[in-house]
C-alpha cells in the first residue's frame, strides 16, 4: 500500500502543513492521530484549527475528551488517551457522522468505532528533531488528500 509522508522541521511548519490540508476537508472528514507523546499531534491540530478560521486557542482536551470549535467548519477535538476503549456512553460517533471535521488522538484505543474511511496520520521525531507525518493511501479520500496538498 502506498503512503504520503510529509516532514516538518518546526511546529510552525507542522500547523502549516495542517493549514494547507484544512483548505481541503470536508463535512465528515474523520482524522486519527497517532505518535508518541510530543511527536506534534496538538500541534497539527492547531494549524488544522488555524485553517478553518477558529479563532479560539487550540489546547489538548486530555481531561475532557472533546472540545468543540466553531469555524468554517466545525471541528471536533477528541484525545481519548485516558480512556480505556471504546466507552458507549460518551456518544464519540455522533461526532463522526455528524457536520464537522473530528481529529482524534491516540485514536487506536477507539478503533473499532472509527468511520471506515478515517484517514489514519503517524506522528514520529526524527533523530534530527524533524516530525515525520504520514498516513496510508487507502481510500479515494486519501489518495485525494495525498494529490491536492503539495508540501516540501
Amino acid at each position: 500500500m502506498k503512503k504520503q509522508i510529509w516532514r516538518t522541521t518546526s511546529g510552525e511548519e507542522t500547523q502549516l502543513l495542517a493549514g494547507k490540508i484544512a483548505s481541503f476537508v470536508q463535512e465528515g472528514d474523520v482524522f486519527a492521530l497517532e505518535g508518541g507523546l510530543g511527536a506534534g499531534k496538538t500541534t497539527f491540530c492547531q494549524g488544522l484549527a488555524k485553517g478553518l478560521e477558529i479563532a479560539r486557542y487550540v489546547d489538548s482536551p486530555t481531561f475532557t475528551v472533546v472540545k468543540e470549535y466553531q469555524g468554517r467548519l466545525p471541528l471536533y477535538h477528541m484525545d481519548v488517551y485516558r480512556l480505556d476503549g471504546v466507552e458507549s456512553d460518551l456518544g464519540l460517533e455522533e461526532y463522526f457522522y455528524g457536520d464537522g471535521v473530528c481529529v482524534v488522538e491516540w485514536a487506536s484505543i477507539i478503533q473499532e468505532i472509527l468511520p471506515d474511511d478515517t484517514i489514519s496520520f503517524s506522528f514520529e521525531v526524527q533523530e534530527d528533531g524533524t516530525r515525520s507525518i504520514s498516513f496510508p493511501i487507502n481510500s479515494e479520500r486519501a489518495q485525494r488528500l495525498a494529490k491536492d496538498v503539495s508540501w516540501g
